[in-house]
């Protein structure tokens, strides 16, 4: 804390609990940064604060769940714009917007884009803190879901492109018979594909495969008949 801001924060400075929720401040308005990194810290949330959105992409934070609190207008690129930077390279973190000068337009954008809530200053405390709730709770659900995807990818990565194909149609519900007469083998075959794909996918049950290949990235799913199957 310098002069009563915030300074920018590396990752040495950050609580050394790596899975800790952190609500992330980005407004021009140094008197309004205190006061919401103060909000945060009055009900035990851990908040960092940041003068425009080019100091938080130059920051080192570490990656934590947490929520994005974000001032509309600023110098440089706006809080709207960082929305739409963060979710077309994929970080889907959610986000909280304080404006003094939002309009209609504004709202609809930002919520179509998957804001959280879109306020207006002066911010009520309890809105925004509701709002930071919802979008922390958010957050982990989504890194949750994020994990598993990593895990199951990681795990059909290693299977070859027929126990894929037999994977895709155990999924569907399909029987080993339906199966070979699908793939032109024989159900013995079909067999053996679907015992080493259960074990490398470590599912005991078809309704646990099932919810592994569900969890799966789209696109693995759709490229499922990119390779030769062996």
């Amino acid at each position: 804390m310098q002069g009563g801001v915030r300074v920018r924060p590396t990752s040495r400075e950050l609580p050394s609990g790596a899975e800790t929720p952190l609500v992330i401040v980005v407004d021009d308005d140094e008197a309004v940064r205190l006061a919401l990194v103060e909000l945060m810290e009055s009900v035990g949330l851990d908040a960092v604060s940041f003068g425009s959105t080019s100091e938080l992409l130059e920051a080192d934070l570490t990656d934590r769940p947490g929520c994005l609190v974000l001032d509309v207008r600023m110098p440089g690129l706006s809080g709207l714009d960082l929305q739409t930077q963060l979710s077309s390279s994929g970080d889907g973190k959610p986000v909280v917007f304080v404006s003094g000068h939002g309009d209609i337009p504004m709202t609809v954008q930002a919520m179509k884009a998957g804001a959280i809530d879109f306020l207006t200053k002066p911010v009520r405390g309890q809105a925004l803190l509701d709002a930071v709730k919802l979008g922390i709770e958010r957050d982990i659900a989504q890194r949750a879901v994020a994990r598993i995807a990593r895990l199951q990818a990681g795990r059909f990565g290693t299977l070859t492109a027929r126990e894929r194909q037999v994977m895709e149609e155990v999924a569907r519900g399909r029987l080993n018979k339906q199966i070979a007469f699908d793939l032109g083998i024989s159900q013995i075959t079909v067999k053996v594909h679907r015992a080493n794909m259960m074990r490398k996918m470590q599912a005991t049950s078809v309704g646990e495969l099932v919810r592994a290949w569900e969890a799966l990235p789209a696109h693995l799913r759709a490229g499922r008949n990119a390779d030769h199957p062996i």
